[in-house]
């Protein structure tokens, strides 16, 4: 059974960082595509940074130089780093992988940025 777990979210002022975690198990951690989406209230869910391969990422433009998407292969975790958080940063993120063409999401986790 696939599990995702996320924590980290929480309220943090513009400028601040945060670090969300998506522990995952029931899946070979090291071969899967995983990354971010984040959904804010009235918008549709968007792409925030992925891995597309094991060693490839890709983010969307708003957050080039600001957020980091890193793994712990060990730990079968996926991270998201965010710093200079902006306001526009809030919403609920999830993490999710790809195995075998199955898509599977983390629960959510709300981020918080006051202005």
């Amino acid at each position: 059974q696939v599990q995702l777990v996320e924590s980290g979210g929480g309220l943090v002022q513009a400028g601040g960082s945060l670090r969300l975690s998506c522990a995952t198990s029931g899946i070979i951690f090291r071969h899967n595509a995983m990354g971010w989406y984040r959904q804010a209230p009235g918008k549709q869910r968007e792409l925030v940074a992925a891995f597309t391969s094991p060693n490839n990422t890709k983010y969307v433009d708003s957050v080039k130089g600001r957020f980091t998407i890193s793994r712990d292969n060990a730990k079968s975790t996926v991270y998201l780093e965010m710093d200079s958080l902006k306001a526009e940063d809030t919403a609920v993120y999830y993490c999710y992988v790809i195995t075998d063409s199955n898509v599977y999401w983390g629960q959510g986790t709300q981020v918080t940025v006051s202005s």
